[in-house]
């Protein structure tokens, strides 16, 4: 809110200075202002769209065929605007995207749009608005009809559009297919400029981009060791206990087997630095009804010893817990949270655990550690044997192999053929021991059996985490762009659609908005910490990080370009929608024996925007209207 204040008075201040010099008359004649709005009106460029539009056929032809798109297009954005609107509705919460400010293509005030691609986010709105408003201008020379003036339109300082103004008189002398031709083709030429930018983007530009050695770190949990050995968001692992590592599978067999204390040495994009982490086993995460009895929503908590046994890492938790399927834990955190702790049964207080000042200790008897089901599905093979729908359950064998965690789970059950019976052994929300036979059916996704449920990824409900970071998927999203992201990436292109031109715009346009859609971090271009991510090679390394800097613009255009003609095609006057709808219902009218015509065509329109206003406002604060109404 503090950046939408200061832009907000921003725009104030620059009204204000343009209205007083406006007043004035210090403005030339070709400005006009109207509050933060102003437009500068020309008639420079009409002889160039008179060459330009010089092979009529060829423009009428290519105008067709996006007029073709363009219907096909009104249809399909009335449709999601009306299911978006019911969908705001009836969800009970609005999602990210429906926040007021997501719908303004502001960077640093939309939280999709980072301020630092900001000015390729510009330029590519304002080549898209002057194209789109040029391609109007162009088949306006091929259809013979006149041009006023041309221009630009500024928001405060912002190009946020262009303008073409036919001849009003000419414009109604044209053919009904002239002008439906002439409204499509801002449209048009913003798919077109986005199927240019997209190739070279996919091309060539990625092409030429690869993912640097290390482990990428996006995000440093607060209060973690790492973040107490200041890592920090954009640096990369290249070393660990002096071993140099490649790729996040080498980083996390080098931490798997470390010690308590481990250097590494870090590249912040600048300088290499070694720094030594004090590794602690914590709690980062957990699952409703886990066995320990903990909620996890801020400041995680640490396990400091299993079985009496003090741990600092993942591996000497395990190494602790053995073979057995409970353990002793003990918990040391802020009290809030072991206050939750101390209502499982059989806590108390631990001694002898040495905690900070304004900490406790707490130990909690047989803990089951294994793979914890939050969710059994009906009718599954486990359901089919008596397991509860809804009922927590912790799996810690199968077929008489030890299950520790989700990973564990899925390796025996990768070993198992659907059709086995085997023994599943769980415990239950009460502690109760019980053993399943279960039939296997077939995994959905992978080889292996699968006996039904859903599991929670860590052991026992409980994520653990001794060092602190978050991997940034570099390659992945590489991968996702056309690119080669090297090991590991095989099959994370969104069931497969970066296997076609098609996919690859589709994936582009949905990466900056990437958690809303299951993604780990939204992915807004080659920028601030991100480029150190990655490395330029082949025939392009000579500009350096300018690659990056033509992969943002390029990215950018052909996102906004999209956005843009998508938005047009949208059904509600005065948008080029809106003004093919009419030409399509005046032809329509035109075969109906009615008396008045121009009644119904008007009709049609005006409901049009209408329903498709109320979609727009349904979007954005249906949720709210709902709660306003006590409904929600």
């Amino acid at each position: 809110m503090n950046t939408l204040f200061w832009v907000l008075t921003g725009i104030l201040a620059y009204s204000a200075v343009a209205m007083y010099l406006r007043n004035k008359g210090v403005l030339p004649d070709a400005f006009r202002v109207s509050g933060p709005v102003l437009t500068l009106r020309t008639l420079r460029g009409r002889a160039f769209l008179g060459r330009l539009a010089a092979p009529k056929r060829f423009w009428r032809a290519v105008a067709n065929l996006g007029l073709g798109g363009a219907l096909v297009a009104m249809v399909a954005s009335f449709a999601l605007i009306i299911s978006s609107a019911r969908s705001a509705f009836s969800t009970a919460q609005p999602s990210a995207i429906q926040q007021p400010q997501n719908f303004l293509i502001i960077p640093g005030v939309n939280d999709f749009l980072p301020l630092s691609v900001a000015p390729e986010i510009v330029a590519g709105l304002a080549g898209a608005m002057v194209i789109h408003e040029g391609a109007h201008g162009l088949l306006c020379r091929v259809e013979d009809i006149d041009i006023e003036s041309m221009g630009l339109v500024f928001f405060a300082l912002l190009p946020v559009g262009a303008f073409v103004e036919p001849d009003e008189e000419a414009t109604q002398e044209a053919s009904r297919g002239a002008r439906a031709r002439m409204f499509a083709a801002g449209v048009t030429a913003n798919t077109v400029l986005t199927i240019v930018v997209f190739a070279l983007l996919f091309g060539p530009v990625v092409g030429a981009i690869s993912p640097a050695a290390g482990y990428a770190v996006g995000e440093v949990n607060p209060g973690s060791p790492a973040a107490a050995a200041d890592l920090s968001q954009g640096d990369r692992v290249v070393e660990v206990a002096g071993t140099p590592i490649e790729t996040s599978g080498e980083f996390e067999s080098a931490i798997a087997d470390a010690g308590d204390s481990v250097a590494l040495t870090v590249d912040d994009g600048d300088t290499r630095e070694a720094v030594t982490v004090d590794r602690e086993l914590q709690v980062v995460g957990s699952a409703g009804g886990n066995p320990l009895g903990v909620t996890i929503e801020g400041s995680p908590v640490t396990i400091a010893a299993v079985n009496g046994e003090t741990v600092a890492t993942e591996s000497a938790f395990y190494e602790a817990v053995g073979g057995d399927e409970r353990a002793t834990l003990t918990v040391t955190g802020n009290q809030t949270v072991l206050d939750q702790v101390r209502d499982a049964p059989g806590a108390e207080n631990a001694s002898g655990v040495e905690t900070a000042a304004d900490e406790g200790a707490v130990t909690v008897p047989d803990v089951p550690v294994g793979a914890y089901v939050v969710g059994v599905q009906e009718d599954g093979p486990i359901h089919d044997q008596g397991a509860a729908l809804g009922e927590p359950l912790t799996i810690v064998s199968v077929d008489g192999e030890r299950v520790v965690d989700n990973g564990a789970l899925s390796a025996v059950l990768g070993e198992r053929e659907p059709g086995e019976t085997v023994p599943v052994t769980v415990y239950d929300a009460d502690g109760e021991r019980d053993t399943y036979e279960v039939e296997l059916d077939a995994h959905p996704n992978r080889d292996g059996g699968f006996v039904g449920v859903s599991v929670f990824p860590g052991t026992g409900g409980l994520a653990l985490d001794d060092v602190g970071v978050s991997e940034y998927p570099a390659g992945a999203y590489l991968a996702l762009l056309g690119g080669d992201g090297g090991a590991g990436t095989d099959g994370l292109a969104v069931g497969g659609l970066a296997d076609s031109p098609l996919g690859l715009a589709f994936v582009a346009l949905i990466l900056p908005l990437g958690s809303l859609f299951g993604l780990p971090f939204n992915f807004a271009g080659f920028t601030g910490g991100v480029t150190n991510f990655f490395v330029v090679e082949g025939p392009l390394a000579a500009l350096g990080d300018g690659v990056f800097l033509l992969a943002n613009l390029l990215f950018w255009t052909g996102w906004i370009n999209v956005q843009l003609a998508l938005f047009n095609c949208l059904p509600a006057f005065p948008l080029d929608g809106g003004r093919i709808l009419r030409m399509v219902a005046e032809a329509v009218m035109s075969r109906i024996p009615i008396s008045d015509r121009h009644a119904a065509v008007r009709t049609i329109t005006v409901s049009s925007g209408l329903v498709m206003l109320a979609g727009l406002v349904a979007m954005i604060f249906g949720n709210r209207i709902l709660a306003a109404l006590g409904l929600a």
